[in-house]
């Protein structure tokens, strides 16, 4: 019984070590699901460093059309923040916004929300 109990101790603890490796999107502006006035600027921020010249982020409407944006910058202080310009208004309507970030470790990953314009 008692190695039953540490064999689980240590496979949870290892399944855990494993979850928190990678980086995560944990607040953006706009928020998924939001309505809002056109945005002048995207604003993501994330639970670990960020290499920008690997990093992208784009937004598209429900006709797949790119909405125009300004080259990505990142916060100097912590890495974690990442802020895009929108450089023309977004009309009314849906959008998706797509991310692609490398970490400092060197991981990729990637995400994908919706948000509305009113």
């Amino acid at each position: 019984m008692r190695k039953t109990l540490i064999a689980a101790a240590v496979l949870s603890l290892l399944a855990a070590g494993e979850a928190s490796a990678h980086a995560r999107l944990i607040k953006s502006n706009p928020m998924k699901g939001a309505t809002v006035a056109s945005p002048k600027a995207l604003t993501l921020s994330f639970s670990e460093g960020i290499v920008a010249d690997k990093s992208s982020v784009s937004v598209a409407g429900a006709d797949k059309k790119p909405a125009a944006l300004g080259a990505m910058s990142l916060d100097a202080k912590t890495k974690r923040v990442v802020t895009v310009p929108v450089t023309a208004k977004l009309a009314p309507g849906a959008y998706t916004l797509d991310w692609k970030m490398t970490t400092d470790d060197g991981h990729t990953m990637t995400g994908s929300y919706g948000f509305k314009v009113k």
